[in-house]
């Protein structure tokens, strides 16, 4: 262990801005905050939120926001979908149109439904509303493919350590623009432990505004480091193959995909239980036989779907382990 404000730790900081960098894609800095995601979910809002937010939504977690703005005592607005729908672009285009908005929030891949909402067709509406703020959460699309925050003119992209960079929960990175930050220096009560300006002025010294969780430091170290020997475009290769694997054997076995066609999220799947699996026993079996787990559905789906993750360190061999793991169990229903 070393002091949080020791030149050690500075060194630390400093040699994993450049990696970091690059794989958000940007020049800008990338912050680390000791919370989970939903932290700098709610500090984008704290930050960023004079007028009014609209949040987009088509699942728990994009939902969930919503309620985190009215908690934060901002005027906000939802842009709701079916769930397994993605977000529809003109319909965003047609609520900024009306002037009501300075941010926006979408979360890029809905884990609760499977989808991956439509980034870059987004992304261009927002080019055409410079004054709102473009928040996204790439929690769990981070890493998985390309994002690149600078060309897709993402005011704050966060991400969690918990998903795809398959490291302890409990942190989160995060970058700013340069435009979203000086917003940021005019918006009243941010508080402190969020203050993007306080993570900025520290960032100049190499520091976090308050202790971190050095821990992660070094294993965010030892992440990048097997990410750079892997090969960031075989990386993204190899979540495809993934995603690519269990789809098929979603649809082999009589199941069908839960999200709307050509939206599936490359991170996991979310099945609908079209042959009325008892789901909840097959993953006992499958806990019990193989000490190994999958989700049996969030939330309101709960039974009536199942979620399989193939993101993180997962590759095409462990993927297939499991999946014949999986057909042993639902054997053992027949």
């Amino acid at each position: 262990m070393i002091g949080h404000r020791s030149k050690s730790f500075q060194e630390l900081y400093a040699d994993l801005q450049p990696k970091l960098q690059a794989l958000f894609y940007t020049k800008r800095p990338v912050y680390f905050s000791t919370s989970s995601a939903w932290g700098i979910m709610e500090g984008a809002i704290r930050n960023l939120v004079n007028k009014k937010v609209l949040c987009c939504a088509n699942g728990a977690f994009s939902d969930k926001w919503y309620d985190v703005a009215l908690r934060s005592g901002k005027a906000a607005e939802l842009l709701a979908f079916p769930w397994g729908t993605p977000v529809d672009p003109e319909a965003v285009r047609r609520k900024l149109a009306t002037g009501d908005f300075d941010a926006l929030t979408l979360i890029h891949n809905e884990t609760s439904t499977g989808l991956m909402n439509p980034l870059w067709e987004i992304a261009e509406v927002m080019r055409d509303f410079p004054g709102v703020s473009f928040i996204v959460d790439t929690v769990s699309s981070f890493s998985v493919l390309k994002i690149p925050f600078d060309e897709l003119g993402i005011d704050v992209m966060l991400a969690g350590t918990q998903k795809a960079l398959a490291l302890p929960p409990g942190a989160a990175l995060f970058s700013v623009s340069e435009r979203a930050l000086a917003k940021a220096a005019t918006v009243p009560g941010r508080g402190y432990y969020f203050d993007f300006i306080e993570f900025q002025k520290n960032h100049e010294k190499n520091m976090t505004p308050s202790t971190p969780s050095i821990g992660h430091f070094y294993a965010l170290r030892q992440k990048l480091a097997e990410i750079s020997a892997e090969g960031i475009e075989a990386r993204y290769a190899r979540h495809r193959e993934n995603a690519q694997i269990v789809r098929s054997w979603i649809k082999d076995r009589g199941f069908g995909l839960f999200p709307k066609e050509g939206f599936a999220s490359l991170s996991l799947t979310c099945a609908s239980n079209t042959r009325k699996v008892d789901v909840a026993k097959w993953i006992q079996s499958l806990r019990s036989r193989f000490q190994c787990v999958i989700d049996g559905g969030y939330g309101k789906l709960k039974g009536e779907t199942f979620r399989i993750s193939h993101m993180g360190d997962e590759t095409p061999q462990t993927v297939r382990q499991l999946l014949g793991w999986l057909d042993e169990c639902l054997a053992d229903l027949s």
